[in-house]
């Protein structure tokens, strides 16, 4: 056992590490992974110091300096993020022990992490995936779910929310139940139509109560959110691909994006509360774009030799 952890305090950066890292292997009792972690963060830290300066006197510009120099060698955001973590949990046991009267590491805002762009399905598989031909019952159901997610571009959590009331196929709507619990109206295509209207005779069979639920199992019961998606992943498995709720979404977003250009209608449609919420699908299009740019334009191929 450290010395540390016993007695007066150390004054020493490495001796208090050696004393955390002991109590994270065995009073926490976290995996040999994750202590490994820590140790290679804190000690970066240390080699960056470089001096004997006493562990109350490491100050807040010592973090912030520790950060950019990891920025300027190249480090990943989400790498910079974790040291930082590792800094912040030290410090608060240094603190919690009275070591020292100040985490320098809590007031260091992390880097800023790269927004992932949502995945999508070029309108070819979309329509690849739509155009396999039904017979069985289940599959008639599953072609209904798979038209009305990409015509409308609801949740997955909308779609498993869908009554009977809630559809107007005459007019090519539904309403939904967003996130707060807020209403929207979603249109549905005349093919999305068509598949939902073979899917309610289906449905009038499969019946088993007074439902209202409008996908239900061969039980008579609301489909769950997992038994979608696995009928999904069934589903796209016979075009050997995968494919997930959500990508039919974001696919709904960027084809309509690519054909229209209207951020709003499309922030509307997706029941987006913020329009930057969906301006990252301005940043598909627009990687779409450099691509067709980059392999077409006379100027802009690059010289590979």
């Amino acid at each position: 056992m450290p010395s540390s952890v016993e007695g007066s305090a150390p004054c020493d950066f490495n001796a208090a590490v050696d004393a955390f890292l002991y109590a994270l292997q065995y009073e926490r009792r976290l995996s040999t992974h994750t202590l490994s972690n820590y140790a290679r963060d804190l000690k970066g830290f240390a080699a960056f110091l470089r001096d004997t300066r006493t562990l109350p006197e490491i100050a807040v510009n010592d973090v912030r300096s520790f950060v950019a120099k990891r920025h300027h060698e190249g480090l990943k955001p989400k790498s910079i993020t974790r040291s930082l973590s590792a800094l912040r949990s030290f410090f608060h046991f240094c603190e919690q022990r009275a070591w020292i009267t100040l985490n320098p590491a809590a007031v260091v805002r992390n880097p800023k992490l790269p927004k992932k762009l949502p995945k999508t399905i070029d309108a070819d598989s979309v329509q690849a995936l739509l155009q396999v031909p039904v017979s069985k019952e289940i599959l008639i159901r599953d072609k209904a779910i798979l038209e009305a997610f990409y015509s409308s571009g609801m949740r997955l959590s909308e779609l498993v929310g869908l009554n009977l009331l809630d559809l107007d196929l005459a007019s090519g709507e539904a309403r939904v139940i967003g996130k707060g619990d807020k209403a929207r109206v979603v249109l549905l295509g005349q093919y999305a139509v068509q598949a939902l209207k073979a899917w309610l005779n289906v449905r009038k069979i499969w019946e088993k109560e007074n439902h209202t639920a409008l996908f239900i199992s061969e039980s008579g019961k609301r489909l769950s959110a997992r038994a979608i998606q696995k009928r999904l992943q069934k589903w796209a498995a016979t075009q050997h691909t995968t494919l997930h709720p959500h990508q039919l979404r974001h696919s709904f977003a960027s084809h309509l994006l690519e054909s229209s250009a209207d951020l709003r209608a499309v922030q509307a449609l997706l029941g987006h509360a913020d329009i930057a919420t969906t301006q990252i699908y301005t940043q598909l299009d627009f990687q779409h774009l450099m691509k067709v740019y980059d392999a077409c334009h006379p100027r802009a191929k690059k010289d590979k030799s």
